[in-house]
């Protein structure tokens, strides 16, 4: 195993087993419900936006190892950030996971996010590691359903 995947692994096992920014948010500005109906994975993300700019963030929820660094990973990637930031950077991720650009050297712009950079070799992973994703992005559209992996 190279040194790099070991390191991923490691980050990945890491922030499934401490993650961070757990716990309800008082005085969310918004929020929102995640399935993923597949496996199970279940994640509630409590944000508080002021501006346009995420100023905090927090989750519960409870998954599978890779469903829940995401979230982990998610929370500390998307701190003071814009909307139209967190579009871009979901844009890049879901790309890096599904393998679409896989050459382009696009992971080398999202920080520790590039950990999950192996799950698009594991295509049913892929949904455990962007349903933080949806549920992020249902929130800051203040969307009462239940955000999903499913379209």
């Amino acid at each position: 195993m190279s040194e790099l995947r070991e390191l991923y692994q490691d980050m990945i096992l890491d922030h499934s087993q401490h993650p961070r920014n757990r716990g309800k948010l008082e005085k969310a500005t918004h929020h929102a419900d995640g399935f993923n109906p597949l496996c199970g994975d279940k994640v509630k993300i409590d944000l508080m936006v002021d501006n346009g700019t995420i100023k905090d963030i927090r989750f519960e929820g409870s998954g599978c190892a890779i469903s829940t660094a995401s979230v982990s990973l998610l929370t500390e990637a998307i701190k003071g950030k814009s909307e139209r930031e967190i579009e871009i950077l979901f844009g890049k991720f879901h790309d890096l996971v599904t393998g679409k650009n896989e050459n382009s050297g696009e992971s080398d712009n999202l920080g520790k996010l590039a950990v999950f950079q192996g799950v698009r070799e594991f295509p049913m992973r892929v949904k455990c590691a962007t349903l933080s994703w949806h549920t992020l992005l249902a929130a800051l559209k203040n969307e009462k359903k239940v955000a999903t992996t499913e379209k």
